[in-house]
């Protein structure tokens, strides 16, 4: 069994260590005097919990999985657990953040809440650009969930979970719109069961076959719905998984290339090589240097 260098050497932060109260749920208003731990910036980290970002001032950059993105005012940001993030130093910003983790969500009366598109994130989108009077909506929203939180009054928590579901449900409206999500159809659904076996199995499984056995259907059925509903074939869904981890290993650890290559189920070293030239049109070595040349 393969050992996974990445959740060994990229720090995994909690709410708590990421300046929240607890473990479970956090929200703050940033503003002038704001000071963010320092979890947030320049270290390559992941967390281990949802952040939803309203940006109402202030700029600065910040890359998700080696995206880069700029935060504009107006913008509504969301990452979710385990996702590598690096920021720059801090600048002035205003807006407002919300953690909570997949434990509180668990703790809401509606299960169906993990299900909301804006969790899904089926298009692997991180940012929405806000029209005024969804930014009114959604900073009313919050700042009376900020404010629940802080007085913290009987029920409070019952509330919290009231509103966040409230929110995620007009969030998710706002992401179907934004990003042209289809309904939960039976091939969309499919789509989405086969992507999170590979968030769970790419180290191990690197067949399309493998994938298939697991939901019960032909590899071939399996083959034909995934490129029919994401214009890519099955298999380029695997590589896609297998390079990115293999990209953020090679930019934020010291592991050798074969260190790498077997963490990500690669018995062969020179076979690794050959998958990632073929991916990125470089060496791993290459990609490593080119990389750090550019962000550091």
């Amino acid at each position: 069994m393969h050992t996974s260098l990445s959740s060994s050497v990229i720090p995994k932060y909690s709410l708590e260590q990421s300046g929240g109260r607890n473990n479970l749920f956090d929200i703050r208003l940033v503003g002038e005097g704001h000071k963010e731990h320092p979890s947030f910036f320049m270290a390559p980290h992941r967390k281990d919990f949802y952040m939803l970002v309203l940006v109402e001032e202030g700029s600065s950059k910040h890359w998700v999985d080696m995206q880069p993105y700029t935060l504009k005012p107006d913008t509504f940001y969301f990452t979710a657990p385990q996702q590598v993030h690096v920021k720059e130093h801090a600048v002035p910003m205003r807006g407002i953040v919300l953690c909570f983790t997949d434990a509180f969500l668990a703790a809401a009366a509606h299960q169906p809440i993990r299900k909301l598109p804006i969790l899904q994130n089926p298009s692997n989108g991180h940012e929405m650009l806000l029209q005024p009077t969804e930014v009114a909506y959604i900073r009313d929203t919050m700042r009376r969930m900020a404010e629940e939180y802080l007085q913290q009054p009987d029920w409070y928590n019952s509330m919290l979970q009231a509103y966040l579901h409230v929110l995620l449900i007009y969030l998710s409206r706002l992401y179907t719109e934004k990003f042209t999500a289809e309904e939960n159809k039976p091939d969309r659904i499919l789509l989405k069961k086969f992507l999170d076996l590979i968030e769970t199995n790419y180290t191990i499984h690197h067949e399309v076959a493998a994938y298939a056995d697991l939901l019960n259907i032909t590899a071939g059925h399996l083959g034909d719905v995934i490129r029919q509903q994401s214009g890519k074939p099955a298999i380029g869904h695997i590589h896609a998984r297998l390079l990115l981890e293999a990209r953020r290993l090679l930019f934020h650890t010291d592991h050798s290339i074969k260190e790498i290559a077997f963490a990500l189920g690669f018995e062969d070293a020179s076979y690794f090589n050959r998958f990632f030239k073929r991916g990125s049109n470089e060496t791993p070595q290459a990609f490593r240097n080119t990389t750090r040349k550019m962000y550091h």
